[in-house]
């Protein structure tokens, strides 16, 4: 969660593509972003998870967190659209469908004392993480392509094995032709 838009700023440019942005529309408030274990989408968020970070961004918004029947909006990082004209923190969306909204009555203390409790601070280097995970998917996309390409190879001598196994060159080998009469003697 960004402090201030500084912070959401970083945040917003050092994403990670399983990550899931929250915001409360239509007011000022922090960003929180919800990191998905890889292989799950947005769809797959437990609704306890989804009420505590809608919950964390209402709290931490200073009009929203006045305000009952607020709507908090979420939506992958990856969909997150930021121009040089917009202000700080200030984001827009590529695909406005892709954007989900959850709609909170009012504040629940013991979910926000909950969360407070177990905060942890920290200032973590959003630039290295993220170039660390670009490292770490890099290679993961070079060894798929290395072992695509082993397999392709192992498929391709195969074929030729095959192909060799069912040819008559072996058999039709003028050395070893005979004529009738040479068989004859």
């Amino acid at each position: 969660m960004g402090k201030h838009k500084e912070e959401n700023e970083d945040l917003i440019k050092y994403g990670f593509p399983e990550d899931v942005w929250f915001h409360v529309d239509k007011f000022s408030s922090a960003h929180v972003y919800l990191r998905l274990v890889e292989g799950l989408g947005i769809e797959d968020i437990p609704e306890s998870v989804l009420e505590d970070c809608c919950q964390l961004v209402k709290y931490n918004s200073i009009e929203g967190n006045k305000e009952n029947n607020i709507t908090v909006v979420y939506t992958p990082w990856a969909n997150l659209k930021k121009t040089g004209a917009m202000a700080v923190g200030q984001v827009a969306f590529h695909q406005p469908k892709e954007v989900r909204r959850y709609k909170i009555e009012k504040r629940k203390n013991e979910i926000v004392n909950r969360l407070n409790k177990t905060k942890e601070e920290s200032f973590p280097d959003l630039a290295g993480q993220r170039a660390e995970r670009d490292r770490v998917e890099r290679n993961k996309v070079k060894k798929a392509s290395a072992e695509a390409r082993d397999l392709d190879k192992q498929r391709q001598e195969e074929s030729a094995k095959k192909k060799e196994m069912q040819s008559y060159d072996r058999i039709m080998v003028s050395e070893n032709m005979r004529t009738n009469r040479e068989i004859a003697q």
